[in-house]
Formats: structure tokens, sequence, C-alpha cells
């Protein structure tokens, strides 16, 4: 498929803030007509989500407080891939702080872009079974509750407005569909 009529190309750059997390940008771009325009957006590091199956069928979440939004939120547990970090290994090291759990066998299922209009963030998709609980590694100055839910008091959740995050509503249509059978896993990652 050709973009090229669609495509933007960067003129200047401009670091807004740098940040021990995010960096803004504004950036002057000029558009597929010859215009010029500015694209103000958040450069984010990536993160990973993780869709964790329990040996009793249910799954892992997380309750935890997000400043921004000054309000505690119920989410798939998740983290901040570190520079240079595999993505796999992020996975694999969240998991086991935010909710004690290592999983023996761990399958790749996608990326989502949670916010294309202002964000490069992407978020890759992992799928987590053979749970095993070995104890929580928190980091410092982090704080949450681990629950259990099955898939039907997820998907409840989602309708009745107690989980609102986005990456756990997309995690959860993969959730649904992996494990109704309508979306086959790929090969266990080594």
């Amino acid at each position: 498929m050709q973009d090229n009529h669609l495509r933007e190309s960067g003129v200047a750059r401009e670091e807004v803030f740098s940040g021990k997390l995010l960096q803004v940008r504004c950036d002057t771009v000029r558009l597929p007509d010859g215009k010029q325009a500015t694209r103000e957006f958040v450069v984010h590091p990536g993160a990973v989500v993780m869709i964790a199956e329990l040996p009793n069928g249910k799954l892992l979440f997380e309750r935890q407080f997000r400043y921004p939004l000054d309000r505690v939120f119920l989410e798939l547990p998740a983290g901040k891939i570190h520079p240079g970090e595999d993505i796999l290994l992020t996975a694999r090291r969240e998991l086991q702080e935010e909710t004690g759990y290592v999983a023996a066998d761990w399958h790749y299922l996608g990326v989502i872009h949670p916010c294309i209009g202002y964000s490069d963030e992407r978020i890759e998709i992992f799928f987590a079974r053979g749970l095993s609980h070995v104890g929580h590694a928190l980091d410092d100055g982090e704080f949450l509750e681990v629950l259990e839910f099955d898939l039907a008091e997820a998907l409840e959740a989602v309708r009745d407005g107690r989980l609102t995050d986005g990456k756990s509503v997309a995690g959860l249509l993969w959730a649904e569909r992996v494990l109704d059978g309508r979306w086959q896993l790929s090969e266990p990652l080594k």
C-alpha cells in the first residue's frame, strides 16, 4: 500500500522537556501539500503488558494509584522497557517484580500504540502461562494490590467502567480470543 500521499517529513526538531521517563518535542514538519505545521509529542521508551493466566484459569490484575488522573486503576500487569532491554526480558522482570509470579511459557501476541496523536509510545503484549509464585520485588516507591479475575469478571469490569485502562482493555480483547480458541498462540518463546 502506498502511503506517500499521506506522509509528513521532519524539517526541524526542538526538545521542549527531558525528564527521567519522558521527553516532549515540538517538530516542524512538511505536509503532503508542501505546507509546514508543528507536531508536539511525547517520546516514550515503550512498555509491555502481560496477560498472565493462573493455573486456576483466572488472570492476574493490579490496582494501582495513577497520579495524572488522581485515582486508583484496575490494570493488567505492565511495565516500562529499559533502554536496550529485550522486550521478553522486560515482561519477565515486570511480572515477577509487580505480581510475584514467574511463568514457564511466554507467547508474544502483538503491539499496540495507545496514544498515536501525541506520543510514540508502543506497548508490547505477552501471554504468560505456567505461573508459579516466587514473591514480588516492587520498585522503590511502587505500591499496588494484586488481584485475580476470571475473563468474564474482567470483561464485566470493562463494561461497567471499573476497568478503563486502554492497554488492559486491548489485552482483554486478545485474552478473550486466545482463551476461546479463535486466535492461536504462537510457539512459546525461549
